[in-house]
């Protein structure tokens, strides 16, 4: 069942930047809620609200939450794409909602979709429980090992060795490539395409001393081999890291590692 929620008459930013002579679009934004309080499952709400195709997804949640629906549950932070935390599927994709303008999910209006991220337990409406996740992500330890007494100056590290690790080290936790992976979905126990990145990082540091434990790690049942090469995780990765390539990569460390 559809609900439409009723709109606000209080000024809101869009109709402030109306105002101003700022063009808008008007939009329906579909949003998949749930609360265990009082729902048994999901349903989908739809608002009616109006913004500027240059408008973040974000800003049009934050609307609605401010000015027609203030029980909407969901996380953000930053807003700038740095934090991870307003991973969410939108438009049927998983997208960061301060990346992803309206302009590029609704370019002449229409109907915006929002859904929580899949494959983790829904706390409520776009709030997931992120535990299992992060319990993943710790279990590659993903910290620097090195036992050796240090140097004098700072641990030197080529220009070649940097780049080995120059991708994974812009993960950010958003969990966007972890949901998207249909392994992950039925398979809670995988570590997923996120946490193999961390590990990537700390095995192709050349100053990290712990590259065989992690290979140890991903060479378990629930580690690297459990991927199937679907490309989802590299498709929702909002800082276009290459994951399935360097998933690939871990794969042949360990096949060196056993030869």
């Amino acid at each position: 069942m559809t609900l439409t929620a009723p709109t606000s008459s209080s000024a809101a930013p869009a109709q402030k930047a109306a105002a101003a002579g700022l063009p808008m679009i008007k939009l329906k934004v579909k949003i998949l809620r749930f609360d265990p309080e009082q729902d048994k499952k999901a349903r989908w709400v739809t608002y009616d609200v109006e913004a500027q195709t240059a408008d973040r997804v974000v800003d049009v949640i934050n609307e609605i939450k401010w000015y027609q629906e203030p029980g909407l549950t969901y996380r953000r932070s930053c807003l700038h794409g740095i934090c991870g935390s307003d991973a969410m599927l939108i438009n049927g994709r998983n997208r960061l909602a301060c990346k992803t303008l309206v302009r590029d999910v609704a370019k002449d209006g229409g109907t915006i979709t929002i859904e929580p991220i899949r494959g983790l337990k829904v706390e409520k409406d776009l709030l997931v429980d992120m535990e299992p996740f992060f319990d993943s992500y710790k279990a590659i330890m993903p910290y620097f090992i090195n036992e050796s007494p240090a140097p004098a100056a700072e641990r030197i590290q080529s220009e070649a060795e940097a780049e080995l690790m120059a991708h994974s080290s812009n993960c950010i936790l958003c969990a966007c490539c972890t949901t998207s992976c249909p392994i992950f979905w039925v398979n809670g126990s995988y570590l997923g395409p996120a946490a193999i990145v961390q590990a990537h990082r700390f095995i192709f540091d050349s100053r990290d001393e712990a590259t065989q434990q992690r290979l140890n790690i991903m060479n378990q049942n629930t580690g690297v081999w459990r991927c199937r090469t679907a490309y989802n995780c590299t498709e929702a990765c909002p800082r276009d890291i290459p994951i399935t390539q360097l998933i690939e990569e871990v794969k042949r460390a360990v096949m060196y590692q056993q030869a």
